[in-house]
């Protein structure tokens, strides 16, 4: 389980805008997307329209409100979002920049061009994760430690927490914890890097796409999250890996259905 689906707005057809200049929100079969949010998006499709690269000089804020035909204080707001999340920098006095990325994946196309609010981008990235995420599974089931395996059923426990209680906080803090010490227990420092960024770069389809409750899958995220946990334990590499691979069809799953009822409601 990893956070609240997303929505991208190609995917909703017509959309009808409130507000003047861009300013307002869009609205779609139900749909509610915040204008900052919106121009957000629009930066990040800027970005890879004029081939940015780390480090590279952005427009500035007055010009970014012109281009994009919305107001500074909407854009100040988007910049806000995106300079949380790593996609660029503040400097004060010097600008906007697009942000340099140390990650394993910051300097590949998905590093630079990984649009949070396209849903080929995010069903892509599942796709990528479940490779990575099994692979790491069913090496972790023979080569964990003792400590790896405490971290592994931690991490567990807190995203169960997090579930009963119904803080998300902490279950996207168990989750995040679960799947990245999977791959520590791995011992392979790239899927460690892989793992990591990937779910570095779903977190910005969070962010920036629509907002949302844990989901529907956080009960049976808790259950896979237990079958995983046990597959490794017992030294079980397929299992393991079988566990992971219906873990991540499930939690994809849970996003196709949560979009399409955005969408059609």
């Amino acid at each position: 389980m990893d956070g609240s689906p997303v929505l991208a707005a190609g995917a909703t057809g017509a959309l009808e805008k409130s507000g003047e200049g861009g300013e307002g929100t869009e609205r779609s079969a139900g749909a509610y997307r915040p204008g900052y949010e919106l121009v957000a998006e629009q930066i990040l499709q800027l970005i890879a329209e004029l081939r940015l690269r780390p480090g590279d000089r952005l427009l500035t804020e007055v010009e970014l409100a012109s281009r994009l035909g919305t107001s500074r204080t909407v854009v100040r707001e988007a910049v806000k979002i995106l300079s949380a999340i790593g996609r660029i920098r503040a400097q004060k006095g010097r600008g906007l920049y697009v942000a340099d990325d140390e990650g394993m994946l910051g300097s590949s196309r998905w590093g630079r061009f990984f649009l949070p609010t396209d849903l080929e981008h995010v069903y892509d990235l599942f796709e990528f994760r479940r490779v990575q995420e099994v692979a790491a599974s069913r090496l972790a089931a023979s080569r964990a430690t003792p400590a790896e395996l405490r971290a592994i059923e931690t991490a567990a426990e807190t995203c169960r927490e997090g579930h009963l209680t119904g803080r998300r906080d902490l279950f996207d803090r168990g989750d995040d914890d679960f799947h990245i010490s999977i791959a520590t227990a791995s011992h392979n420092p790239f899927l460690v890097d892989a793992v990591r960024e990937v779910r570095r770069l779903q977190r910005q389809s969070s962010t920036i796409g629509l907002h949302g409750t844990v989901g529907g899958h956080a009960e049976e995220a808790v259950a896979e999250h237990a079958a995983i946990h046990r597959a490794i334990r017992d030294g079980e590499p397929e299992a393991a890996a079988l566990a992971a691979t219906v873990h991540l069809d499930k939690t994809l799953e849970d996003y196709r259905r949560e979009i399409q009822h955005r969408v059609f409601g």
